[in-house]
């Protein structure tokens, strides 16, 4: 999940991803497929492909893995064209929904993604009806440490091109827009600040609170579209 909690919600996944690890690495092949589709082979000249290799080396994604999917994609061994598909709805209580996906089959995938929002109270919506409420952001999270303090991060991060640094019970989150994420990244690295993650996301405006039973239908759409091989990414504006 991203947005609210997000450092909570990353170890989260990483849970869920020990359990479904085939799919998990299903998904990160064709990130990375489609990553070096658009900018070539190079992770050094290519950010989303960069980005690609980290999350499949936090998911715990094989190096040989990881190479034989960039190589397929470069056409070496042969490949399959994905195409990026975004779809926006509401989900019970009138939460705002986006959810990434890269296809081969379109109509499978629609029918999919609507299947679970019907399924759980939601209705599908069209292209802007929800992505309104959300700005894209440079994400940077850090998990706290002894030798982590908000004020040194908070002058390299600003310093560096950075918007706003939140410090939450058991992490920093530096915000960026998506111009100085990387410069923000580098900065923070050279100093020798381990970044726990790092993503360009979707940041709600604000959240929408939901009563107990509300929440579990909720999670359970979420799980429930987060199984789909063709679901890349899902944004929520669900305060947890």
């Amino acid at each position: 999940m991203s947005g609210h909690s997000k450092w909570h919600n990353i170890q989260a996944r990483k849970g869920k991803a020990d359990a479904q690890r085939s799919n998990v690495f299903t998904k990160l092949g064709r990130e990375i497929s489609v990553a070096v589709k658009e900018g070539g082979p190079d992770p050094e000249n290519n950010t989303r492909l960069r980005l690609a290799i980290q999350k499949a080396k936090e998911n715990n994604m094989p190096n040989d893995t990881i190479a034989k999917a960039i190589k397929k994609a470069n056409g070496e061994l042969g490949s399959v064209n994905f195409e990026n598909i975004v779809y926006e709805g509401y989900g019970i209580g009138g939460s705002a929904v986006i959810v990434e996906c890269l296809t081969d089959n379109k109509n499978r995938t629609a029918g999919d993604v609507r299947h679970m929002f019907d399924k759980f109270g939601g209705s599908l919506g069209t292209s802007g009806s929800v992505s309104y409420l959300f700005k894209t952001k440079g994400q940077i999270i850090i998990e706290k440490t002894e030798e982590t303090s908000f004020d040194d991060i908070f002058m390299l991060a600003v310093e560096a091109g950075a918007e706003d640094i939140v410090e939450d019970e058991d992490s920093f989150e530096v915000f960026t827009t998506p111009q100085n994420f990387e410069d923000v990244c580098k900065a923070l690295e050279k100093s020798g600040i381990t970044l726990a993650s790092k993503s360009i996301t979707q940041i709600p405006d604000m959240y929408v609170e939901l009563d107990e039973k509300g929440l579990a239908t909720f999670e359970k759409m979420f799980d429930g579209l987060d199984a789909l091989d063709d679901v890349q990414e899902i944004y929520h504006n669900v305060k947890f």
